[in-house]
């Protein structure tokens, strides 16, 4: 045995020697450093899509509505419910939403959509103020596993293990895109799904969305007309501009 051990050990040694190494595992700090190396400079600048919501009760389905999204990176985003022109929506700028109905702003929160800067936001700031960022939206980037999801290898930044109920998000490990969104508040257990990647505009976009609350289906959403780099008026994201 003790022989055995021995031989173990220089058999170890040599294939550290020979640079037969063990890759190191990266930690969620690399992984987002792999991300911005990769799209920094070559994420599209805006998109623009016509949805298909579904709504869920019960794992039911109970309502399916239109909606018309255009986003402008890193942080606006306007959805037009029904009509692309029938005055209903809302508008994410910033760290703020703005509700409208009949063209007119009827509510004005601090509600940031996180999603527009997982799915292609961070992209667009400095590499410091993206690692900030993560911390402010209760990333612990000191956690990190890999897992799969779905067949595919995906590194996990933010925990680590699958089941920690804590905020975390899941990556591709080939495209280096978000696919799998876990967030936990006084509300409960958010998570959210991105699927069915397409390449337009030289990078991806998602074109299926899941929703669920405490592992309830709550909202899927599925997008066609799909196109990048479009110009885009950013005065339909100006909230005082609404109805004008």
């Amino acid at each position: 045995m003790k022989y055995l051990f021995s031989l173990i050990t220089s058999v170890a040694t040599l294939l550290s020697v020979w640079g037969f190494t063990s890759p190191k595992q990266l930690t969620s700090a690399d992984v987002i450093k792999k991300m911005y190396g990769r799209y920094h400079g070559k994420w599209h600048t805006s998109l623009t899509f016509t949805q298909t919501t579904g709504r869920y009760r019960n794992d039911t389905l109970v309502k399916t509505d239109t909606w018309y999204e255009r986003i402008v990176y890193p942080d606006m985003l306007r959805i037009d419910f029904g009509a692309d022109k029938g005055g209903n929506g809302v508008i994410y700028r910033g760290d703020s939403s703005y509700v409208f109905r009949n063209n007119k702003v009827v509510r004005a929160a601090k509600d940031e959509n996180e999603l527009i800067f997982f799915l292609g936001g961070m992209y667009f700031k400095p590499i410091d103020q993206v690692f900030a960022h993560f911390n402010e939206l209760h990333f612990d980037l000191s956690k990190t596993h890999e897992s799969t999801w779905k067949g595919k290898p995906v590194y996990v930044l933010g925990s680590a293990k699958d089941d920690d109920k804590v905020n975390q998000l899941w990556i591709d490990k080939d495209k280096l895109v978000a696919v799998r969104y876990f967030k936990y508040d006084t509300n409960g257990k958010m998570e959210a799904t991105f699927e069915e990647h397409k390449m337009v505009g030289g990078a991806w976009s998602e074109t299926l969305c899941k929703f669920y609350i405490n592992d309830k289906l709550l909202q899927t959403e599925v997008y066609s007309d799909i196109k990048a780099n479009q110009p885009i008026d950013k005065s339909v994201f100006d909230p005082a501009a609404i109805g004008k």
